[in-house]
């Protein structure tokens, strides 16, 4: 039996930590699954008039009503929509009824429309206040003379339009922004990848049982 000491100890202890750490998963997967519900409910809320002191780290995602007026002015973020292909995200100034000129993310148009006309003027607009990270390590830089973005980086996106740098996505305009796909504010692009994780660490831990089992085998078979 001391033969079988080694292989039974290190097969236990390994699976035991494999285990663990799939457990571990899975209570991440609980966690952030109760993240993303709040998140969701706080998306669909009541809109509320745009907040006069605006606190990014309390306010994301808050649902917004303003009155106000869309500018002529445009910038065009370059994205892809999955099974339609890629065209632009329109962001423009809007000025609200208060005097506060801010950016509203309208939504996504085809590629070949940046040049049609939009519709600028009186609206109302509901949507949420957000503060998207769009940029990634392999993210172009912006063509701000090309007036072709890749992130919306808001800072530099108010400083094209002049306005503040507070970004509302649309989710509806009255009345309607013709031609204009509204893209808005969703849970589905925020990363959970903890059932995958943790379905990982279960299937190695049965890998790691199944060869503890073929190398305590062969112990036992082997000849003195």
């Amino acid at each position: 039996m001391s033969r079988l000491a080694a292989p039974l100890l290190i097969g236990l202890i390994g699976a035991a930590i494999l285990i663990a750490l799939g457990t571990w998963q899975v209570q991440r997967l609980a966690w952030k699954e109760s993240v993303l519900a709040e998140i969701d409910a706080r998306i669909g809320g009541a809109p509320e008039p745009l907040p006069v002191l605006v606190s990014p780290a309390d306010q994301k995602y808050q649902p917004v009503v303003l009155q106000g007026t869309i500018g002529e002015d445009a910038l065009f973020v370059l994205v892809s929509r999955k099974q339609v292909g890629p065209g632009w995200r329109v962001v423009s100034p809007f000025a609200t009824a208060d005097g506060r000129r801010i950016l509203i993310d309208r939504g996504w148009i085809p590629h070949d429309a940046r040049d049609a006309p939009r519709r600028a003027g009186a609206a109302e607009i509901t949507g949420n206040l957000h503060w998207p990270d769009d940029r990634r390590d392999a993210t172009p830089e912006n063509d701000v003379a090309g007036n072709i973005w890749y992130a919306r980086d808001i800072g530099a996106m108010a400083e094209a339009l002049d306005t503040k740098p507070l970004l509302v996505v649309v989710r509806s305009t009255t009345p309607a922004d013709d031609g204009v796909t509204p893209l808005p504010v969703d849970s589905s692009g925020i990363p959970n990848d903890h059932l995958q994780y943790a379905i990982t660490w279960f299937a190695l831990a049965a890998v790691w049982l199944t060869m503890t089992g073929v190398w305590i085998r062969r112990r036992l078979t082997e000849t003195d």
